[in-house]
């Protein structure tokens, strides 16, 4: 397979690139999940949170906003014990604090999803990119869609996390039109304009 190359040959990561990444996401939580994890990809690989995913998302109840919404300094410190995760209390704490966030945001009647789909116009984006060197690290839709998370009081979203964000969701199809997940991903549901 002429796959992307950025996956390299660790299991893992192939894995990852072959099933998930570029694959559309939809749904408040399943992307809250998601970009909290991206929020801890700042500053390391993402390898580095693949191999700790599980435990973060355990550990901070990802999926479950309103658990994570609750932890305290306690529960915090707790977690920072944990060696399982990335401890990193800043980004630990800016994950409690944009549980709330996100948890007011939907007590206000606002989808999460429809907010951050609505910066690609609700279907993703397809570039056609021959090289990996074509692919940005920010895009004017990833600058804008900081711009409305900071807004809102969200921490750990800056232009480079929401666009490595919107390349995991599948918001942008940025695998390289050599690699076959290219076309793959656009056959799937919301697979593209």
């Amino acid at each position: 397979m002429a796959r992307c190359t950025w996956c390299g040959s660790d299991p893992q990561y192939v894995a990852y690139h072959d099933e998930e990444w570029g694959v559309s996401v939809r749904g408040d939580i399943p992307l809250f999940e998601k970009l909290m994890l991206d929020a801890f990809q700042s500053g390391l690989s993402w390898l580095v949170v693949l191999r700790k995913r599980q435990a973060i998302t355990t550990r901070l109840h990802l999926n479950d906003p309103q658990q994570l919404a609750r932890m305290n300094s306690r529960s915090i410190d707790s977690a920072m014990q944990d060696s399982s995760i990335i401890r990193n209390k800043a980004k630990i704490e800016a994950c409690v604090h944009n549980a709330r966030i996100f948890l007011d945001l939907l007590e206000s009647g606002e989808s999460f999803s429809t907010l951050l789909w609505s910066h690609v116009g609700e279907q993703p984006i397809i570039n056609r990119w021959n090289t990996l060197k074509q692919v940005p690290s920010r895009t004017a839709e990833g600058d804008a869609m900081s711009k409305t998370l900071k807004g809102l009081g969200f921490k750990w979203t800056g232009p480079t996390v929401c666009y490595a964000f919107m390349q995991a969701t599948g918001m942008v199809n940025d695998h390289i039109t050599s690699c076959p997940r290219w076309s793959e991903v656009q056959e799937l549901p919301t697979g593209g304009r």
